[in-house]
């Protein structure tokens, strides 16, 4: 007999599982989060008897949902936080970008600089490269 009491519970927290999952809860109000305690309250239960040794898939179950449920709240704290941003952080982080942008481009210009001048010395014969002068000593002549 006691196994048909266990499945009768663990059927009991099954339904309360679902019934909060989809916000319908029945003993709960609107709105409560799933958790372990929860479930075994919504399924009329002490929370004491929702036990992992006695029903280790459910608490798997319960579990998982739990993890996701927080994520998924992460995720839309992270775009709340991004749309809630003023217009004067918005423009504080533009300029810094700005100014990052600014220095790279500067920089990137004085390498070309450089190396214009570099290749101008070339051209004029001014400076001789040492590649080019040990190629030439290796060719037949």
């Amino acid at each position: 007999m006691p196994s048909t009491n266990k499945k009768t519970a663990e059927q009991a927290f099954r339904e309360a599982f679902e019934r909060l999952k989809q916000n319908r809860p029945e003993v709960l109000s609107a709105g409560s989060v799933v958790t372990q305690n929860n479930v075994a309250r919504e399924a009329g239960r002490d929370p004491s008897a929702l036990k992992k040794d006695r029903y280790p898939l459910l608490i798997l179950e319960i579990q998982a949902h739990t993890q996701s449920q927080a994520e998924q709240r992460q995720a839309n704290r992270r775009t709340t936080d991004n749309r809630s941003r003023t217009d004067k952080q918005k423009l504080a982080d533009y300029r810094q970008q700005i100014d990052r942008l600014s220095s790279i481009v500067a920089a990137q210009n004085t390498s070309i600089e450089d190396l214009l001048d570099e290749i101008e010395r070339l051209r004029t014969g001014k400076v001789v490269s040492t590649v080019r002068s040990s190629q030439m000593s290796e060719r037949p002549g």
